[in-house]
């Protein structure tokens, strides 16, 4: 099982590190200590909770991602298998994304839910709403 620090946690909810510390502090979300006293948030703790901040619109700020355009790094929160495709949600701060791939795929990867994963976003067609 993989597991997160505060900082680490906190890029991929799209907050700040001392937001997700608060978040722990209070019990919000379960942490437990190293070997060396780092608190870590085991990941499919840190995938619920980020499906329930992003449920409650409470994420306070706007995530910066400045390595790829279209790329949002997030947290594998659902994986549903079928017999030969699969589809996998990544919350990436307050984002759902929702990609559909071979299941195949999906074991190469390795992918799992609370796991780290980047979802990248290719698109000929750009579509802009107006607030």
């Amino acid at each position: 099982m993989q597991s997160y620090t505060i900082g680490q946690a906190a890029r991929l909810l799209g907050v700040s590190p001392d937001t997700a510390r608060r978040w722990a502090d209070a019990g919000r979300v379960t942490t437990h200590r190293d070997e060396g006293g780092r608190r870590l948030i085991d990941g499919v703790d840190l995938a619920a909770f980020s499906v329930e901040l992003a449920k409650a619109g409470e994420v306070e700020e706007d995530p910066s991602y400045t390595s790829v355009r279209n790329a949002f790094p997030g947290i594998v929160t659902a994986i549903k298998l079928g017999d030969v495709a699969a589809q996998v949600e990544i919350q990436s701060g307050p984002h759902r994304l929702v990609s559909l791939l071979t299941r195949e795929a999906v074991e190469e990867l390795g992918l799992e839910v609370g796991m780290e994963a980047t979802a990248r976003v290719k698109s000929t067609n750009v579509h802009i709403d107006r607030v």
